[in-house]
């Protein structure tokens, strides 16, 4: 937290009470500026090289960081009260969202964890001959340009960079990285009055930072505008193809990656023993980085753009989002809620948005309505990651609802059907916000009557799962148990006694414990809160006994373990010993016992009967052991050798 705030009124436009702001935030506040960024510098200055100051105008943060360097003072955070608070028609009291994102402002989150991409500016250009060998002429002195014409192409008249035609087969990787194969590959042959081509050869391969696409075809990749180095216009727009070369001409040096996702691939559900479970990330990524790894998935970080829709839709928590981690996104809801709370006000909405919904709030306040002063935006990286258990914590922080303004490229469906989970478990005060008019945002917001917020607030801790289970208690203390949309990630597994012969198939499989077995007697055994949903033991059982409900058991039977189905133990005939199941091994004695070739024998019949150590004793004993043999041969030593040649 900053020991000091330098406020600003930004000439008089909104209200600002800065003594009740310092009680409420617990911080030091300045004497209310009017003009800060004109007449009022000096006083930011002096404010900056003191250290530990928080500017609140977001307007001219450019401003403030320059005179920063200027003194070789710490660039400054600038916190954008006006927006998001104090420019509204609302005539509330503004003091506790303004305390809110104070709080919030003052938060510690941990950098996302990169690593470096180099590009040195190799740049494949696609087009028609027209427009890509422009393109090229455009870009060759800034980077190592190469056009692939198609196979029909003349040749061009110019050695300022290199030209080749033939077909784009595969295109893979990201910036500073692809990978390209080309058939019918053709290379220019720039000898005598007439240049040529050379002959085709297919499979040819190279490699590229960049790869500018002008053809106006299909993309080379799914989700284009989220692949890092791959550039795509239109030919017959001239404006995106400008902005496409301006953009390939920046994209030369060493970039930061972020790693977006972390993995865990000891918790994923994918797959067992060959059997195909949880497939969520791999039907979701838009991007295509994520790919199946045996009994795990793994994800490319080079493609990953990072919408956090594998992480919210991860029933195990083997994907969470990290850039920044989870657990930081949590401690803002409840900061937000705390100190709205602490500051005196009563039942606030949490409006969520990226970095468009800002947009579009700073142009509400500035041309409309603004915010209603219950209003409290949070702004995150990637709308996807505000999933079901975001929700949850925040209405169980004390926030009455939780709207999400769509964005532009953002997956839509996720959000559907994370907020239809939300809604089922938290009473329907959460709603997806598709608008991309300022002054409707504001008039929707303002047209909303507000439910009443829960009275007794939580703020719980764990896991995601963990989370999800402590709030909807808490928002729904006498529900039992919920039914949930068919893709939820709890449940609980239903088993067909009649057919299930306990083979513990599943058990064997199961990913996350839900199902075990009792070592000393035949029992299938059920921990519901820790069941995923991921279908593996219904894809393994072999009588299909087993089938899924989606629900969430609120009680504390979904804590312990329950018995799905157990029977009688067989005593083996020799020594009494409890083993298998009684009524399995009746069956089989009774289908093969006198009926197949091993077992006309009694004695070998009767061996179906006897546990592991009786079986093993009785076949040792029985005329043709198996297991029989003649005496062991003395085992020989060096004299044996020795003596053997002194014999010759």
């Amino acid at each position: 937290m900053a020991k000091q705030l330098i406020l600003c009124d930004c000439s008089g436009s909104q209200q600002i009470d800065a003594t009740a702001l310092s009680q409420a935030t617990g911080v030091s506040c300045s004497k209310l500026h009017s003009a800060l960024c004109t007449t009022g510098i000096d006083t930011a200055a002096a404010a900056l090289a003191g250290g530990e100051a928080t500017i609140c105008c977001a307007q001219e943060q450019r401003l403030f960081e320059e005179l920063a360097a200027e003194i070789d003072a710490p660039a400054p955070p600038c916190l954008d009260l006006r927006d998001r608070a104090g420019w509204t028609s609302d005539e509330g009291n503004t003091l506790p969202k303004m305390s809110a994102l104070i709080a919030e402002a003052g938060l510690s989150v941990p950098a996302a964890k990169g690593l470096d991409v180099v590009s040195e500016g190799v740049c494949l250009i696609l087009g028609p001959s027209e427009i890509a060998l422009a393109a090229a002429e455009k870009l060759q002195d800034v980077l190592a340009v190469t056009v692939l014409l198609d196979k029909t192409a003349e040749p061009p008249m110019s050695r300022a960079f290199d030209v080749v035609r033939g077909d784009l087969r595969q295109a893979s990787g990201a910036l500073g990285q692809f990978e390209i194969r080309i058939d019918a590959l053709q290379q220019l042959e720039p000898v005598g009055r007439n240049w040529n081509w050379s002959d085709a050869r297919n499979g040819g391969r190279s490699s590229c930072d960049i790869i500018l696409d002008l053809t106006g075809g299909t993309s080379l990749f799914p989700a284009p505008e989220k692949r890092e180095g791959y550039l795509r216009a239109d030919p017959a727009h001239a404006p995106s193809v400008a902005d496409a070369l301006l953009q390939a001409s920046q994209m030369v040096g060493t970039f930061e990656k972020p790693l977006y996702v972390r993995n865990e691939p000891l918790l994923c559900a994918h797959s067992r023993a060959g059997q195909t479970g949880c497939t969520n990330c791999l039907d979701i990524c838009p991007t295509g980085a994520i790919s199946s790894s045996g009994d795990h998935v793994s994800i490319d970080p080079m493609i990953c753009a990072g919408c956090s829709s594998c992480a919210t839709l991860c029933p195990s928590g083997a994907l969470t989002y990290d850039a920044p981690p989870t657990d930081s996104l949590f401690r803002r809801i409840q900061t937000l809620a705390k100190a709205y709370l602490a500051a005196g006000g009563v039942a606030p909405r949490l409006l969520v948005v990226n970095g468009h919904g800002g947009e579009m709030i700073s142009l509400a306040a500035r041309f409309g309505r603004g915010l209603p002063v219950d209003v409290v935006p949070l702004e995150v990286e990637a709308l996807n990651t505000f999933g079901h258990a975001e929700v949850l914590a925040a209405l169980a922080a004390g926030f009455a609802t939780v709207d999400i303004l769509l964005a532009p490229g953002a997956e839509r469906d996720v959000m559907e059907r994370e907020l239809a989970l939300a809604n089922a478990l938290g009473g329907n005060k959460t709603t997806l916000l598709d608008l991309n008019d300022p002054d409707a945002l504001s008039e929707t917001l303002f047209g909303v009557e507000v439910p009443a917020a829960l009275g007794d607030v939580i703020r719980p801790m764990g896991t995601r799962r963990q989370i999800t289970r402590q709030a909807t208690k808490a928002l729904m203390p006498d529900a039992g148990v919920l039914p949930l949309p068919s893709d939820a990630p709890y449940g609980a597994v239903l088993v067909d006694t009649s057919a299930c012969t306990l083979c513990l198939s599943c058990v064997s499989l199961c990913p996350s414990g839900a199902l075990g077995d009792n070592p000393d007697l035949p029992q299938l055994r059920f921990q519901e809160d820790a069941c995923l949903q991921c279908g593996l033991c219904a894809n393994i059982c072999p009588e299909k006994a087993i089938t899924l409900e989606p629900r969430l058991n609120l009680t504390d039977s979904a804590l312990s373990q329950t018995v799905l189905h157990e029977e009688e133990p067989f005593a083996c005939v020799e020594c009494g010993s409890l083993f298998g199941v009684k009524s399995t091994v009746e069956k089989i004695v009774e289908k093969l016992a006198g009926k197949h070739s091993m077992f006309q024998n009694p004695g070998a019949a009767r061996m179906i009967q006897m546990c592991d150590n009786c079986r093993v004793d009785a076949q040792y004993h029985q005329e043709n052991n198996p297991f029989g043999g003649g005496d062991r041969p003395r085992v020989r030593t060096t004299d044996d050798y020795l003596s053997k040649r002194r014999d010759h």
